[in-house]
């Protein structure tokens, strides 16, 4: 039972969980590049290439060695001036290894002879898996990068939406992928997978655990009140994602303590006890992170290019402080609760949601998520959950563990 690790009931195990931070950040810590901004595959709710951003098409393919130097630059000069000692930049796309080795290579190289001794990169890169082979993983070795995989589920739920463009499935080719990073531990960093109510969610969980991944990030579809995603046409829909997650939860909270972390999860957990999140999904924390485009174009948040959001600042002429200092910066450096959701009960966890997911034409963000019914199911299924565990470890009534013979407790 994994809240043995959330409080350190029967031993502390809490490396991948948030601490407590200042409710305003002052620096990016994390970099997005797009260093290829197409991609070989048709994902069917793909926000960039199949619905509502095609601000793609004025991009070049491929991130240019200039603008490589211009981020490389930006970035030392933005960590200098706060102190940063370490950075987190994800290679990014689009399908990032459509940039080839040698693009990728020297975006790395770039940026850490820029950087110098005084603060380290972290680099990770983003793939579907289908040009993933032993030449490149063997590059990821040599360059010290992890891989992120996305996957979603079993064949028959991967290939439903993540085709090529001939509308041939994909499963294949990400599944050897998959394989290939099994097998090379050290370089996995995790699976990123869309939730799709017409799967089961057990089974998809299942489906991607065999790969042993040390994390899995299962995605809510973006979409908003103006475009809704699936399943969610009106405000007095019943919670489908919240139900389906909630499923997802009672199975991988009573899993032993070594399977998968599921991010979602985790970062609700740790809201509940008094922590922080890690990502812009959930909470308030601040999201120190910040996309650089394959033209050189800074934006704040990776989906809001869905609203026509964008900050008009390119790393050649524009430094990263100067990006801290614009209009967007404030709803994911210092995000604050909707005007609706204040004095709602789960309202400091929920963190109102995603900011893209609160978006109606006309009223702009001040609005609930638009899976509002969705999150304030799950926060309360995973509360009701936690709260009855503590409390029985606490009075000795019961076992902070995996109950005997698996199940419920």
């Amino acid at each position: 039972m994994k809240i043995r690790q959330q409080t350190g009931l029967g031993g502390i195990n809490d490396s991948r969980l948030p601490q407590t931070e200042d409710p305003r950040s002052n620096s990016f810590r994390s970099f997005i590049l797009k260093i290829h901004e197409r991609c070989n595959l048709s994902c069917d709710y793909c926000y960039v290439y199949e619905l509502n951003d095609q601000s793609w098409r004025s991009r070049p393919q491929v991130m240019s060695r200039h603008v490589v130097d211009s981020v490389s630059s930006r970035i030392s000069a933005h960590a200098a001036e706060h102190a940063i000692p370490d950075v987190d930049i994800v290679l990014h796309g689009g399908e990032p290894l459509l940039a080839g080795a040698g693009a990728i290579s020297y975006a790395v190289r770039a940026i850490r002879s820029s950087l110098g001794s005084r603060t380290r990169a972290h680099f990770s890169v983003q793939t579907n898996g289908t040009l993933l082979d032993e030449n490149f993983t063997n590059l990821f070795e040599d360059l010290d990068v992890r891989v992120g995989l996305s996957l979603d589920g079993d064949a028959t739920m991967h290939d439903r939406h993540r085709t090529f463009a001939n509308g041939n499935g994909s499963y294949a080719k990400a599944t050897a992928a998959a394989d290939l990073l099994a097998s090379r531990p050290q370089l996995f960093s995790g699976i990123l997978s869309v939730i799709d109510l017409n799967s089961d969610p057990v089974r998809s969980y299942e489906a991607l655990t065999r790969f042993s991944p040390p994390d899995i990030d299962f995605l809510l579809p973006h979409g908003n009140w103006s475009v809704p995603p699936p399943g969610r046409a009106a405000p007095s829909t019943p919670a489908p994602y919240g139900r389906w997650l909630a499923r997802l939860f009672d199975h991988w909270y009573h899993a032993g303590d070594e399977s998968p972390g599921i991010r979602l999860f985790e970062d609700i957990m740790s809201l509940i006890l008094g922590g922080s999140s890690r990502s812009e999904d959930i909470g308030l924390s601040p999201v120190a992170v910040v996309i650089v485009e394959s033209d050189g174009q800074i934006a704040l948040t990776d989906v809001l290019g869905t609203n026509d959001d964008a900050t008009g600042l390119n790393v050649i002429r524009d430094s990263f402080d100067t990006a801290l200092r614009a209009p967007q910066a404030a709803a994911v450096l210092a995000p604050d609760l909707p005007s609706p959701c204040r004095g709602c009960p789960v309202s400091r966890v929920c963190g109102g949601g995603l900011h893209a997911h609160r978006y109606r034409a006309g009223s702009g963000y001040d609005n609930p998520s638009v899976y509002c019914p969705d999150l304030y199911y799950l926060i309360s299924h995973i509360q009701r959950r936690v709260a009855g565990d503590i409390a029985r470890a606490a009075s000795g009534a019961g076992r902070a563990g995996r109950p005997a013979g698996g199940g419920s407790s």
